[in-house]
């Protein structure tokens, strides 16, 4: 410095560096979106639908059985109700515990319009989730049988 030279500083170095802040405020729309799209996606009415291969029992936390005779009758947890009763009881149940799971089990004769008077009045009652309980084939033998022409 004596002899009138200035020390010369490097001036700031390049940044080669991915800039984080406009890929990160790209997947946070990304995220918002697919949280609000995600509930336009699913049905109003859960349906967990077993193979018959491998039907088991859903492990469901709460869950209460409805069972449909071949002669058209409604039993909730092996007790037998009457149209009105059964609505009732349903009403109850999703007031208290909304999240509960509906097993239905049906005969393989009962009418297919009876089967939905029963999920309809499951689903007026606030009951959601409602899974159809099959029991699985024999093995060796095809899960349909052959139609023939």
């Amino acid at each position: 410095m004596s002899f009138g030279r200035l020390e010369r500083t490097s001036g700031p170095q390049p940044m080669s560096d991915i800039n984080m802040t406009p890929l990160v405020d790209v997947m946070l729309v990304l995220v918002v979106i697919f949280i609000l799209t995600a509930p336009l996606l699913a049905s109003a009415i859960r349906l967990d639908l077993p193979r018959t291969e491998g039907a088991t029992p859903g492990a469901a936390a709460q869950f209460i059985t409805l069972v449909v005779d071949p002669s058209g009758q409604v039993y909730l947890d092996d007790l037998p109700l009457s149209q009105a009763a059964l609505a009732e009881r349903l009403r109850r149940i999703g007031a208290e515990r909304p999240d509960t799971e509906v097993q239905l089990r049906a005969d393989a004769a009962v009418p297919y319009g009876r089967v939905v008077e029963v999920m309809g009045a499951a689903h007026l009652a606030g009951l959601q989730r409602i899974g159809f309980v099959a029991e699985p084939s024999a093995p060796g033998v095809p899960a349909l049988p052959a139609k023939t022409p």
